[in-house]
């Protein structure tokens, strides 16, 4: 019985001799995979402190990047932008020379419409309405000093004489009332700027290319005929007004 108790001792302490070598094993292994998984955290760890450096200076160049790009665009915008308003002046400069350039040009033609349209058109409004087959004298831009003030001197845009009757043309580019009032100053003193025509039923015309209405009730009170084109003719709007009341 005693040799049977001790066996069995003696097999129990074997079996927790290799148990405790075991676990000493075991811990040992435990305490590498722990150092492992340690030392792996640390590296993954740096790398990702490294990664995130990286990252980190990525960023902020690109963001300098940007910063440059959109100053360098900001740069072209406002060169563009001068130089588009540089060219609206310098094309508003062209613009308004030519257009003065063409301003002089018209009033130049303007300038010359007694000549090239009320003088020619005088003679067929002489013939066609007051029957003046023979025309004695036709003057463009006359002048002429006054017989009672030879201070005074005074220009006739068209002047046509045709037997007993004495035509006086004033010519406007643009009519106005006070061209009209003008015109009527002229004609009270007509025969001292042609005391050789004195005598003569005056026939006052004022022409203009293009007569306002009120203008044309104003000259027809003042028995003043008005002369314009209607298409390619000419004719006098208010001829029959001013002739029932002259």
């Amino acid at each position: 019985m005693e040799e049977e108790v001790k066996e069995r001792v003696s097999t129990l302490e074997a079996v927790l001799g290799e148990f405790i070598v075991q676990t000493n094993k075991a811990l040992k292994r435990m305490e590498r995979d722990t150092e492992t998984l340690k030392k792996n955290l640390q590296e993954n760890a740096e790398a990702m402190k490294k990664d995130t450096e990286v990252m980190k200076r990525s960023t902020e160049g690109n963001i300098e990047a940007m910063k440059r790009d959109t100053e360098t665009m900001k740069i072209r915008m406002d060169e563009s932008s001068v130089s588009f308003k540089k060219n609206i002046e310098d094309n508003l400069k062209d613009f308004k020379k030519e257009m003065n350039k063409r301003w002089g040009e018209l009033a130049n033609r303007l300038g010359t419409l007694a000549e090239d349209v009320a003088a020619p058109n005088l003679r067929t409004v002489a013939q066609d309405y007051f029957q003046c087959e023979e025309i004695d004298s036709f003057a463009v831009r006359v002048k002429r000093r006054s017989t009672k003030d030879r201070t005074l001197t005074t220009e006739f845009d068209v002047v046509l004489s045709c037997q007993q009757m004495l035509f006086i043309a004033e010519v406007k580019s643009i009519p106005k009332i006070d061209y009209v009032d003008t015109f009527i100053e002229k004609l009270e003193h007509i025969f001292d700027y042609f005391p050789e025509h004195e005598g003569k039923t005056v026939i006052p015309v004022f022409t203009a290319l293009a007569l306002p209405e009120n203008v044309v009730k104003c000259l027809t009170k003042s028995q003043i005929y008005t002369m314009t084109m209607g298409g390619d003719t000419i004719e006098l709007l208010n001829f029959e007004a001013v002739k029932k009341s002259v």
